[in-house]
């Protein structure tokens, strides 16, 4: 440890406390801008540094069986998204899902960073309890050290680490618009082909064009289902791209009682995330969440109606046709009724070949600007390792 520097633990320069919930929560929660922020973890980001408000309030008999929190304190995630610390920026409670420091002996900014350390989230992830839910014990979570140098030195590095966060935080915003512009810019050249069409396209609906099928799951309970000989593919697995695989797969025995898609299928999500889409590149099995269109090279080439089904203009009908409030759902019937264009199939070789081409271009671009923003996070990751070991 460098010269002057100690290591004290969490316990020693602030005082721990876990949130509160009373119950039934439903019944203290309010939009009345006249009660007090309810602070639930949702209500945080992975970027963000401070809580200033919160959109759902709790009355205040509610927060007389929470846990008070006040500007200046520090929250720390104890569960779903865990282990993040947040600095207040306004009076609020908190429910048990958080742990409270309050009243810090060292610079805020730098406790910020310190928390927010692999050095220091090592220590809760050892520290935890659950698998699903990570829950750290008040009384580990004080035992938790961290590096403790005079106050000039604290805020020395606070100084080094504002400076280079701000750069980063301008090349990672850079990069995130870089990639949503290549995004864009593919997505509104599909816009375009799909809606302006051109001599000879011809509007139909997809069932008076198209086989369909809705997917299913064979029962979990017979473990003789399930194995490697078929691909088994969820919404999960519909990335907008060709498929060769999923984590899950069944047997021949299961094969033969789910519902299979024969190569260069179009696979789209009907359930909860609409329009997430797939082009099988080997046959596979797929479940109730997704309806498919089975290939009819007679009509158009499986990979036109891939591009198609990418096109905005085919995930607005989607949208449209949902049923359902809180999960959206598309049937089967609705599913057919779905517009689509078809041009000869003279036309769709090259219309197929130039969307080709601009799909490897943004996947490469895609690719390029999301190593750009890895690059940055093990940036921040390493310069908060160096800081706190004395190497700044």
């Amino acid at each position: 440890m460098k010269a002057g520097w100690q290591t004290k633990t969490l316990g020693e320069i602030c005082d721990i406390e876990r949130g509160g919930s009373p119950r039934p929560i439903q019944n203290f929660v309010t939009t009345d801008t006249n009660g007090i922020n309810w602070i639930k973890i949702g209500d945080a980001t992975a970027s963000g540094k401070y809580i200033y408000k919160t959109e759902e309030k709790i009355k205040p008999e509610g927060a007389k069986r929470s846990r008070m929190v006040y500007e200046g304190d520090f929250i720390l995630s104890n569960s779903m998204s865990f282990g993040r610390p947040y600095i207040m920026r306004t009076t609020g409670c908190i429910h048990d899902g958080w742990l409270v420091l309050h009243q810090p002996k060292v610079d805020p900014d730098y406790l910020y960073y310190v928390l927010g350390s692999d050095l220091v989230f090592d220590q809760f992830d050892r520290l935890a309890s659950g698998s699903t839910v990570r829950n750290l014990n008040i009384g580990l979570a004080k035992s938790v050290e961290i590096p403790y140098p005079p106050l000039p030195e604290q805020q020395r590095i606070v100084g080094i680490l504002d400076d280079a966060f701000d750069g980063i935080a301008t090349a990672k915003a850079t990069a995130e618009q870089n990639l949503q512009n290549a995004r864009a810019l593919f997505e509104s050249h599909l816009q375009f082909v799909f809606t302006q069409r051109g001599e000879g396209w011809v509007e139909k609906q997809l069932g008076d064009v198209f086989t369909t099928a809705t997917g299913t799951t064979p029962p979990k309970n017979n473990a003789d289902f399930y194995g490697d000989f078929m691909p088994l593919v969820k919404p999960p697995e519909l990335c907008d791209a060709p498929i060769d695989s999923a984590p899950d797969g069944l047997s021949k025995a299961g094969a033969a009682v789910a519902r299979m898609l024969p190569e260069k299928s179009i696979l789209v999500s009907c359930i909860g995330n609409l329009g997430k889409i797939g082009l099988n590149n080997v046959p596979v099995a797929f479940n109730q969440q997704i309806n498919a269109i089975l290939p009819d090279e007679n009509q158009a080439i499986p990979e036109f109606m891939f591009f198609q089904s990418l096109a905005p203009v085919f995930k607005e009908q989607l949208e449209s046709l949902a049923s359902g409030t809180t999960v959206p759902i598309v049937n089967k019937s609705k599913f057919n009724s779905m517009r689509i264009v078809l041009p000869p199939l003279p036309i769709q070789k090259p219309v197929v070949a130039q969307f080709n081409a601009l799909h490897e271009e943004t996947q490469r671009l895609e690719s390029l600007y999301q190593r750009k923003l890895a690059a940055l996070d093990e940036l921040k990751k390493s310069l908060l390792h160096q800081a706190f070991s004395g190497a700044l």
